[in-house]
């Protein structure tokens, strides 16, 4: 999770996340695509994990990302959710680590 940490505190830039070629490269899609960011928001993006439904949360306050999470959610009860172990987080970082920075390369400043 370091290669994101320098992405928290940078100017959120909604407007590159609607129609993103870098986020449909990352597998991700936005549930909840807002027409512009109050004082406090967070956006869940959906995506798979060996069959379980995968979020990445990302928290933005004052336009500014301030939390990037990953967890994946019971697919019976979506508000239980667990944080990926260290084994599947290297692996899903290994496999989609470089098109997420490309992401938020596109969407922060």
């Amino acid at each position: 999770m370091q290669r994101f940490k320098k992405y928290i505190g940078k100017d959120f830039i909604l407007k590159n996340v609607k129609d993103s070629e870098a986020l449909r490269s990352t597998g991700f899609i936005c549930n909840n695509l807002l027409d512009s960011i109050g004082d406090f928001e967070e956006l869940e993006f959906s995506s798979d994990l060996s069959g379980q439904p995968l979020l990445m949360c990302v928290a933005v306050l004052t336009e500014k990302v301030k939390r990037i999470m990953f967890v994946v959610s019971n697919s019976e009860d979506p508000d239980d959710v667990r944080p990926l172990s260290e084994v599947e987080l290297k692996d899903f970082l290994y496999q989609k680590g470089d098109q997420l920075v490309k992401f938020f390369e596109e969407i922060t400043r």
